[in-house]
């Protein structure tokens, strides 16, 4: 049974990864996937439990789905009465390379307050109207990834991870921001230095005509009913860790309620502007505009994860590292790069349910005491993890939430981004690795 999952899993990410050589869409691929894992699990183990653990792994799934809705079709409102543009209007630079350093830093510190995957659908719509070139655009976009996900490692709300960790007190939120947030802006700068190189260096180019906006008009004639929508949808996201803060429910109810509120107020300006005739201002339109095969192909993916987890699979593979490495920069290392083909979250679960926080007494009794050390409450091992985990799931454009958005709103095909990112990612990777290794030789001395 084992052997059978690993290649239909392998045989189904071939599969994806040649979306662009096929012209299929990825999404057929990752539901295919889902559904032979789980049969060949099904038929191979009979266990009577299974529908339950269907069940709850899809509601798992579906946590991350209905947020991801969410998210898209509030920026998509957003963007439909071209709110975007009084921050578009607002980007300066001197050239298109420089304006590359402004995309990446604005993406790395936005996903720190945001998230990895709300930043980057933010900043792939406003770049539509920077850049008209969809090739040029592309290298922009690879980016935003690469800064989206390192901007959500060092933030105890920038990505699932670093929430699961943070929540069940792995870490605490000021030692994850003053150990990693030096790592996380290493691993962009050297990527979007050798990034910046592949761009001429010309001026910017006025914003892109030919991606007109329903809204465009009202962004002239009603320019504050505009803006109204945009510092309400970005507060509306905003409001999303807030939620998860105060009440300790999952990151989905604070969107549903964010969504709820952006509908309301997109009603009754409507209704009082009369709209209808001049844009589709609605949230109905908004969520036909949304690109479902995407989210039919996160859902494939995260569920044909999920079924290499239920089978042991990754926390065996876990096990195999602890046994066999027993050296934390290693073994975080290969989690890293692990996350950038399956999703970091259940790696980064399996991590948690094999090592429980360290405490004194444990460390006393135990035979290997400084090997312990590196699993206290905000200890090396922890801090080493969220970053490999986060960052290095931009190594492959389908390793993060951040990279499915894009490649779905952007249309870009994983052997191009495998070509000219994946290794620009990996050496960032590294170098924050090696930051890391620096900083605790200098604490420990």
């Amino acid at each position: 049974m084992v052997a059978i999952m690993i290649v239909v899993f392998v045989i189904g990410y071939l599969m994806i990864a040649s979306e662009h050589v096929l012209k299929i869409n990825k999404a057929v691929f990752a539901l295919l996937m889902c559904g032979l894992l789980w049969a060949t699990y099904s038929i191979g183990t009979h266990d009577q439990d299974l529908s339950y653990r269907l069940v709850e792994a899809l509601g798992d799934t579906c946590e991350i789905v209905v947020f991801l809705i969410g998210a898209m079709t509030i920026v998509e409102l957003i963007d439909k009465y071209d709110g975007f543009a009084f921050i578009t209007r607002r980007i300066t630079a001197q050239n298109k390379r420089n304006l590359m350093w402004v995309i990446a830093f604005l993406s790395f510190f936005m996903s720190a307050i945001l998230d990895n995957m709300t930043t980057t659908i933010i900043m792939v719509m406003m770049l539509r109207r920077l850049i008209s070139n969809n090739r040029e655009r592309w290298k922009y976009a690879g980016v935003i990834i690469i800064a989206a996900n390192s901007g959500g490692a060092w933030s105890p709300i920038g990505d699932v991870t670093t929430i699961m960790l943070w929540m069940k007190n792995y870490v605490t939120s000021l030692n994850l921001i003053a150990y990693l947030i030096v790592p996380c802006i290493v691993s962009v700068v050297i990527p979007v230095f050798i990034a910046s190189r592949c761009v001429k260096d010309e001026p910017l180019e006025p914003l892109n005509e030919n991606d007109k906006r329903e809204g465009e008009s009202l962004s002239i004639t009603r320019p504050r009913l505009s803006k109204l929508i945009l510092i309400t949808g970005v507060l509306s996201l905003l409001f999303v860790p807030i939620f998860k803060s105060v009440t300790g429910l999952p990151p989905y109810m604070g969107i549903l309620i964010s969504l709820g509120a952006m509908w309301l107020l997109t009603e009754i300006v409507v209704n009082k502007y009369d709209l209808d005739k001049m844009m589709k201002g609605r949230i109905s339109s908004a969520l036909r505009s949304i690109d479902m095969s995407t989210i039919l192909f996160f859902l494939g993916i995260l569920m044909a994860v999920s079924a290499l987890q239920q089978a042991n699979l990754l926390s065996n593979l876990a096990h195999l590292l602890d046994s066999e490495i027993h050296e934390p920069y290693t073994i975080n290392g290969i989690i890293g790069v692990l996350s950038s083909i399956v999703d970091n979250v259940p790696l980064v679960a399996a991590c948690m349910n094999m090592y429980p926080v360290t405490t004194e007494a444990i460390m006393n009794a135990s035979a290997d005491p400084a090997y312990l050390q590196y699993f206290i409450q905000d200890g090396l091992f922890w801090h080493l993890l969220t970053f490999c985990a986060g960052v290095g799931g931009s190594i492959m454009i389908i390793g993060s939430a951040a990279g499915v958005v894009a490649m779905g709103i952007e249309k870009i095909p994983f052997m191009w981004y495998l070509k000219r990112f994946s290794i620009m990612a990996f050496s960032g990777y590294m170098a924050g690795i090696f930051t890391i290794w620096i900083e605790s030789f200098i604490i420990e001395f």
